[in-house]
């Protein structure tokens, strides 16, 4: 059974009392008449994915939709948008990423990617049609009984770049008068109907590293007369993680990974340049802190006695996503309400990075992990031309993510 057909069935016809009193969980019965509406809005923007900053189309649909329902979105500058639904201050911030990845789409679905080399392949889409029918669903209740608290949809451009769009929506001023912040990411490891969540870091911080080494090439038969950029990155590549996993508390879980090691030509020639590049993340935002700077001085430190030169480019990416304990109870309350006692599972925590970090700088924020697997179904995972959530997890992201919103308007407690 659905997300909008679960523990509704049974429910008469809407009852409009102001939102002082409106019963939460009740949230299914405004969702469940858009949803078919909302799934032709994911598979239209899934069949014309955009990628970051280049999210013309994604926000002309958006802000076309939110005005045709009577709200007044704000466009950012190049792309992206915001929309406040409600009167009197801000209570909550909700965030959805909207670009997609230069992926090439592989589900055989009908409305698969037109744009070739382009793919909703992380969810997205998803994210992005959880968010505005939250916003539909808001304004209808407030057009019914005014809310005396606003909430702030974002919908954020250029997520899948580092450091990310999250700061360009932060400079922008988005998040003044914001007081606290939710978002959500699809996961095919949750079954539809669940939500994952966690307090603390549930993402890590991620940097790109490269690392250049020019020296004196030669014959490999006289390897004394040259300056050995093959052995010094073999050492580097193995000696680096060593020595910050030293240097560094573990349980930071500090991880250096190389995914790139190119040098030479010929088994027999020992080559004058050659170039690693991988990825440090971490999950304590003090650690990423000092890790950096501990990474570049081991690099050098490793290479200096085989006379190398060294041009280290380390991009810093984005910090870890820490979930605060008050706003992920604010997730697991609407979660438990709308989709039953049991929807909230213990979600691992993620070495991938999520520019939602920034926000989460600013103010207090959580973010969940939205079950996207068909129960009994394959799991897919994101980042993967394959990835094909299923779509009965709109609702239910609608449903949790109107109901913490509503809570935190009307001050609920957890």
């Amino acid at each position: 059974m659905s997300c909008s057909a679960r523990r509704n069935s049974k429910l008469g016809p809407v009852q409009r009392t102001p939102t002082e009193t409106l019963t939460v969980p009740h949230i299914g019965v405004w969702v469940a008449p858009m949803l078919d509406e909302l799934t032709r809005f994911r598979r239209d923007i899934h069949a014309h994915p955009e990628l970051s900053h280049k999210e013309y189309r994604t926000t002309d649909q958006l802000v076309e939709r939110l005005e045709l329902a009577g709200l007044r979105p704000v466009r950012l500058e190049n792309s992206g948008l915001y929309v406040d639904i409600g009167d009197g201050p801000l209570r909550l911030g909700l965030r959805a990423d909207i670009d997609a990845l230069p992926i090439l789409e592989e589900t055989g679905l009908p409305y698969a990617s037109s744009n070739t080399g382009i793919a909703h392949a992380c969810g997205h889409d998803v994210h992005t049609t959880v968010m505005l029918g939250v916003a539909l669903v808001l304004g209808k209740l407030h057009a019914d009984s005014p809310m005396r608290g606003s909430v702030r949809v974002i919908f954020q451009p250029a997520e899948e770049i580092i450091p990310g769009g999250a700061l360009d929506v932060i400079s922008q001023g988005v998040l003044r008068d914001v007081p606290r912040i939710l978002a959500l990411h699809c996961d095919p490891r949750i079954d539809v109907g669940l939500v994952g969540t966690r307090i603390g870091a549930i993402t890590s911080a991620s940097d790109t590293v490269r690392v250049e080494l020019t020296g004196r090439g030669g014959h490999t038969s006289r390897p004394h007369l040259t300056e050995d950029v093959v052995f010094a990155l073999a050492h580097i590549a193995a000696n680096v993680p060593a020595v910050l996993a030293r240097r560094i508390d573990v349980r930071s879980a500090v991880s250096v990974v190389w995914g790139q090691i190119h040098a030479g030509s010929a088994p027999n020639a020992i080559p004058a340049h050659g170039f690693m590049a991988g990825t440090m993340r971490c999950l304590d935002g003090e650690a990423w802190e000092s890790a950096g700077d501990l990474l570049d001085h081991t690099v050098r430190q490793i290479a200096a006695p085989f006379g190398v030169d060294v041009k280290i480019e380390h991009i810093r990416g984005v910090p870890p996503v820490i979930n605060s304990e008050a706003e992920t109870g604010l997730i697991e309350a609407a979660a438990r309400a709308e989709l039953g006692p049991d929807a909230v599972v213990l979600t691992p925590q993620s070495m991938g990075g999520e520019d939602f970090a920034w926000m989460t700088q600013e103010v207090p924020g959580a973010m969940m992990r939205l079950g996207t697997r068909t129960r009994g179904g394959e799991t897919f995972d994101l980042h993967r031309g394959d990835y094909a959530p299923d779509e009965h997890a709109i609702g239910c992201g609608v449903r949790v993510m109107t109901a913490a919103a509503l809570r935190a308007v009307l001050g609920l407690r957890h």
